[in-house]
């Protein structure tokens, strides 16, 4: 039963939590403001520019990070509960979790609060929206890794 409930927790919250900030850090990009000087023809949909749409993905990417602490939280104790906390694919997923919030706190956060604070030219927007692929990939590969279980004892 106890194994049951920390199952549901940890997959919810990552449906929830880490499918949402994957969502709202892809998403970011295409809606963040450019500069006034950016010129009108250059390449930048700037039809699809909308700073309070820009600021709800910022939030959205902070808060469901934060909220998504519950994800490798619930997978460590069941990981515990289960007794497979020595299994390689765990260990591999908690280091590419660990990757991935990295990646999220030290870069992309920062990087849509400084595109919010002082909208500047297209340019370090690809950057971020290439960060926020690189954050979604390594989500993937640790979905990946909790199917397929490599080195799994069982």
């Amino acid at each position: 039963m106890l194994e049951d409930v920390l199952l549901v927790v940890h997959v919810l919250a990552a449906i929830v939590f880490v499918g949402g900030s994957a969502v709202a850090t892809s998403l970011f990009p295409r809606y963040a403001p450019l500069a006034a000087d950016v010129p009108p023809d250059a390449p930048s949909d700037q039809g699809e520019r909308s700073p309070a749409v820009a600021t709800a993905m910022h939030r959205i990417t902070r808060g469901y990070a934060v909220a998504g602490l519950a994800v490798p939280v619930a997978g460590l104790v069941l990981a515990a509960v289960q007794g497979r906390t020595g299994e390689i694919w765990i260990t591999l997923s908690m280091v590419l979790t660990a990757g991935a919030a990295g990646l999220l706190v030290t870069q992309i956060v920062p990087r849509q609060r400084a595109a919010l604070d002082t909208p500047g030219p297209a340019a370090p927007l690809r950057r971020l929206s290439m960060l926020a692929g690189l954050y979604n990939l390594i989500w993937a590969v640790v979905v990946i890794m909790m199917i397929v279980r490599p080195g799994s004892e069982a």
